[in-house]
């Protein structure tokens, strides 16, 4: 733990764990856009499964690459499997836990990162220690759910992904265990942890009544939309009544669930936890991007007819 503390406190000496987590959100938004408007990029980059295997053959289409096309195709050969997908839950499960430990016992690495945030955001109005607990419990089931998922829904499969969507993967699922309590760091600094703590003893707030049936609505859409992919004749056209109007719609589900985290942890005076949005910016460019090309696949081998009446991601929006 003080070889961790020690870590932390190095590389936070001159940064806002805050303003560190926002700007990672952000501009890995920013770079996933980026990547997707080259052709370049995007068709070695972006597609992944059936997908990755059609764009891979336009990208490699040119008879004489230059050099930089090279380094790029060489780039775009170092994937993992598919499956890799379940180290995203392992990850923010483990993570959860982990904080958990750190902040109940406010260990050296706890204390490394809340010394590193600015003064007025000490004394701004902080998510309460029950905020913090109920978004972190809610982190946790979406955790453990994503997870058995990609235990009881796994089908043997070739599929491969870029290691950077890997990486980028697990380094947002890292982040977002910190995301989760971090704008809290003035009433954890100040309440230390009793079993009292663990009670329900009061009465929810209104926020709480609207947005935590939000978060369970959202993540049962989720898990049918899960069950029934994986009720499916592989690459196969969706035609669940959910599916007829959104091409993905368990895109859509991931975001409510992430919007519903963003105003349960708002600080008192706060819509949202501008943390957590930041995340959830995050969570809608990566999904969205994904989701546009599941479109586009699926127009090139079930025509344009069979999408046409399908949004995106978000009716009447995109």
């Amino acid at each position: 733990m003080e070889l961790l503390a020690g870590l932390l406190d190095s590389s936070l000496s001159h940064t806002d764990p805050i303003d560190l987590l926002r700007s990672f959100f952000l501009f890995t938004s920013c770079l996933i856009l980026s990547v997707n408007l080259w052709d370049a990029l995007r068709l070695r980059f972006v597609p992944y499964g059936a997908r990755g295997t059609t764009a891979a053959a336009e990208s490699g289409s040119s008879p004489a690459p230059s050099p930089v096309a090279r380094g790029l195709d060489f780039l775009a050969t170092l994937r993992v499997p598919h499956s890799y997908f379940t180290h995203f839950y392992i990850a923010s499960v483990l993570s959860s836990v982990f904080w958990a430990l750190l902040l109940i016992l406010h260990t050296p690495s706890f204390q490394a990162i809340a010394s590193r945030i600015h003064p007025d955001r000490l004394h701004a109005p902080s998510m309460s220690i029950h905020q913090v607990m109920l978004c972190w419990f809610l982190m946790l089931v979406q955790g453990l759910r994503r997870l058995s998922e990609c235990f009881l829904f796994a089908k043997p499969s070739s599929s491969r992904m870029w290691f950077g969507h890997w990486l980028v993967g697990i380094a947002f699922y890292v982040a977002i265990s910190v995301a989760i309590w971090i704008e809290g760091t003035p009433a954890l600094l100040s309440h230390p942890f009793t079993l009292d703590d663990v009670k329900v003893t009061i009465v929810p707030s209104l926020r709480t009544f609207l947005c935590l049936p939000l978060f369970l609505f959202a993540s049962g859409v989720q898990h049918d939309c899960h069950h029934y992919l994986f009720s499916l004749k592989k690459y196969s056209l969706p035609t669940h009544p959910i599916f007829r109007r959104i091409v993905c719609p368990h895109y859509t589900a991931e975001c409510a669930i992430y919007l519903s985290l963003a105003l349960l942890a708002a600080p008192p005076g706060h819509f949202l936890n501008k943390t957590l949005l930041s995340a959830l910016v995050f969570v809608a460019v990566n999904l969205g991007v994904t989701a546009a090309g599941t479109k586009t696949w699926y127009r090139q081998k079930f025509g344009d007819d069979a999408v046409r009446d399908r949004w995106i991601m978000v009716p009447g929006v995109y």
